[in-house]
């Protein structure tokens, strides 16, 4: 196998390990093999990849999702520089239902984590100039694309910042709280 797979503290969330082979000249890594990944619980069809350029540390896309029947499950993975990735679990019924798990990511330690569809999902840079590459399995679909504040107090999500305050988008700033959420998933 050329991965390992670690399930996080939501097991629906997995940090995905792929085996890295360096030398004198850099490193080889494969960072997607359908049947490896298959093999390992996450057979998901990808359709489209994404990828974001943030310039600044303390740069936070989130918390996104895309409601169904454009719900997306995510692969993502750091190309350069660092995030803090975080997932919260808004599936119905899920006991879990509110939490969230987070991993860092990045260029160095090659992780990848996967996000089912029925997750809010956000993250932060942590160096500037950071490039996150990520899978899909569903076609973006404006009228199905939601967020929820990525500072919301219920959900209480540290973020790695401390007293620093993010660079956010309109959209993200002005996201509906928590409790006036109700999830599609």
């Amino acid at each position: 196998m050329g991965i390992e797979v670690t399930a996080l503290d939501i097991e629906a969330v997995k940090l995905v390990h792929p085996k890295v082979f360096g030398d004198a000249r850099g490193y080889f890594s494969e960072t997607y093999n359908r049947a490896e990944y298959s093999a390992v619980g996450i057979d998901t069809d990808f359709c489209q990849d994404n990828q974001s350029l943030s310039a600044t540390r303390g740069t936070l896309r989130g918390l996104h999702y895309q409601a169904p029947p454009f719900g997306q499950s995510k692969l993502v993975r750091v190309v350069r520089g660092a995030i803090l990735d975080v997932a919260v679990d808004v599936r119905s019924g899920s006991p879990t239902y509110g939490e969230w798990v987070s991993a860092e990511l990045s260029a160095e330690n090659h992780m990848q984590i996967f996000i089912p569809a029925g997750f809010l999902h956000g993250f932060v840079t942590l160096v500037p100039n950071t490039e996150v590459a990520y899978k899909v399995d569903a076609f973006y679909d404006k009228a199905s694309d939601g967020a929820v504040r990525w500072n919301d107090p219920d959900l209480a999500i540290d973020w790695g910042l401390g007293e620093m305050l993010p660079v956010v988008s309109e959209k993200d700033e002005s996201a509906p709280f928590f409790k006036d959420f109700t999830t599609p998933f």
